[in-house]
C-alpha cells in the first residue's frame, strides 16, 4: 500500500500530544497508539460510531450476516464435541464492536440442542459507549448477557472469540538507522507538526541484527505485547478448560515492515494526521502470537486464511441455502460472501489461529482446512 500524504489536522487531543511533547518529550509509537485509541475522552474508541457504513470501517460480521451464524454454530459444536456439552459454558468476546457477530452466533447457535440453554455471553469491553451500543444490538439476550474490562474475569469452561481484536493492541516499534536499532517515537518537527523519529532507549540491538542481519536503514520491526493475552489465558485454564478464536489481518512469517495504518471514514491517511478521529491498527504478526501462546502451555489449531476456515466450516453451502431462502437478497448475500473470501482480499490477508487448554481435542474447521475438506458445522435456514 502507497503511504498517504501526511496532512495534519488540529484535532483536540492532537494540540494535547504536542503539548504533552513539548513538556516531557517524544514519545514512543507505543504510548502514542495508546493515546489515540484509548485516552479519555479524547480517545477514538471513547467516540460512538467507528463501526459500520456510517463510521471509519466494517468488520467481517458487518459485511455478511453469515460471518457470525457460521462462527455461532462452530461454538455449539465445539461446546458440544469437544467440551462435551458441559451444563454451563461462557462464550466471551474480546472486543466485540457493536454487539453484530455475537448476536448472530447465539441466534444460529439455537440449532444445536441444549447450547442455548448452556451459554452464558460475556463481553470484554473496555468503551462504556460501545457497552451501550452492545447492549442495544443484543437487546433480545440481554437477560443472558454479562459485562467486563479484564481478559479473565470470568469463569471456564470458555469459549473466546477474537475478531479484528489484536490488531488494535497497541505497537512498539523499532527503526534501523545508519548507527543501529533504535525506538521509533514521535515528535515534533521545526514547524510543531507531529513526526516520526529516531529516539534513544532501551534497544535489544543482538536480537534484531540476528533476525535481520542484513536490514537496511529505515526498516522497522514491530512487537506487541502478546504476553499479556498469554497471561489471561493461563490463569484461565488454572480454573477449567478453554478454548480461544482468533481471527484477525496479518502475516505468518516473522519478517520487518511498518504496518501501522490509520483509516478514517473508510480512506487511509497517516496515522499522524488525525489523532483521535482515525482508527490506528497494525498487522498481527501470527507467528510471534502463535509462539508466545505455544510458550504459554497452550495447544494450537493453525493458522490458517480466513478463506481456507470459512470454507471449511461451510459458509458456500450456508450462503446458497440463505440466497434460495431469500432470493431477494441473493445478490447482497453472494456479494458479502465473495468478499469475505477473496483470495488477494480478506480471505487471504486474515488469518484464524485456535488456542485450547491441552488436554482438549483439535478444534472443528482447522483439519478440514488443513485437508481441503468439507463442512464441519451447518446452520439453520433462519433469517436474522
Amino acid at each position: 500500500m502507497t503511504a498517504p500524504p501526511l496532512l495534519h489536522r488540529d484535532t483536540p487531543l492532537a494540540r494535547q500530544i504536542k503539548e504533552t511533547i513539548r513538556r516531557d518529550g517524544p514519545m514512543t509509537v507505543q504510548a502514542y497508539m495508546a493515546r489515540c485509541l484509548w485516552d479519555e475522552p479524547l480517545g477514538y474508541y471513547r467516540r460512538q460510531r467507528v463501526f459500520g457504513s456510517s463510521g471509519d470501517f466494517i468488520t467481517a460480521a458487518e459485511i455478511s450476516q453469515v460471518f457470525g451464524e457460521l462462527i455461532g454454530v462452530w461454538t455449539g459444536v465445539v461446546w458440544q464435541n469437544v467440551f462435551g456439552a458441559p451444563e454451563t459454558i461462557t462464550l466471551a468476546e474480546f472486543g466485540p464492536g457493536r454487539g453484530t457477530m455475537m448476536r448472530d452466533a447465539l441466534r444460529a447457535a439455537r440449532v444445536v440442542p441444549g447450547f442455548t440453554e448452556a451459554v452464558r455471553p460475556h463481553l470484554i469491553e473496555a468503551s462504556q459507549t460501545l457497552a451501550e451500543v452492545q447492549s442495544s444490538t443484543l437487546a433480545e439476550f440481554r437477560g443472558k448477557i454479562t459485562w467486563g474490562s479484564k481478559l479473565d474475569e470470568f469463569s471456564p469452561p470458555a469459549i473466546i472469540l477474537a475478531n479484528e481484536f489484536l490488531d488494535s493492541w497497541p505497537v512498539a516499534q523499532w527503526i534501523k538507522t545508519k548507527d543501529g536499532w533504535r525506538i521509533r517515537g514521535v515528535s515534533l518537527n521545526r514547524s510543531g507538526d507531529l513526526q516520526f523519529a529516531a529516539l534513544d532507549g532501551e534497544c535489544p540491538h543482538e536480537a534484531f541484527e540476528a533476525l535481520l542481519p542484513d536490514a537496511p536503514p529505515g526498516a522497522v520491526i514491530e512487537t506487541q505485547r502478546l504476553d499479556r493475552l498469554a497471561t489471561a489465558l493461563q490463569s484461565l485454564m488454572q480454573r477449567g478448560p478453554v478454548v480461544m478464536l482468533l481471527i484477525d489481518y496479518g502475516h505468518t512469517v516473522a519478517a520487518a515492515g511498518d504496518t501501522l495504518q490509520a483509516v478514517r471514514a473508510h480512506k487511509y491517511e497517516s496515522p499522524l494526521a488525525s489523532p483521535g478521529e482515525a482508527d490506528l491498527t497494525v498487522h498481527v504478526n501470527f507467528y510471534d502470537l502463535a509462539s508466545t501462546l505455544h510458550r504459554a502451555g497452550l495447544a494450537l489449531d493453525g493458522p490458517v486464511t480466513q478463506s481456507e476456515f470459512l470454507g471449511a466450516v461451510g459458509i458456500v453451502e450456508r450462503a446458497s441455502r440463505l440466497m434460495t431462502a431469500n432470493p431477494q437478497r441473493a445478490g447482497e448475500i453472494e456479494t458479502g460472501v465473495a468478499r469475505l473470501l477473496a483470495p488477494n482480499g480478506m480471505g487471504s490477508r486474515f488469518k484464524v489461529l485456535a488456542a485450547r487448554s491441552p488436554e482438549l481435542p483439535p478444534l472443528p474447521g482447522f483439519r478440514a482446512a488443513a485437508a481441503a475438506g468439507g463442512s464441519t458445522a451447518q446452520t439453520s435456514e433462519s433469517q436474522t
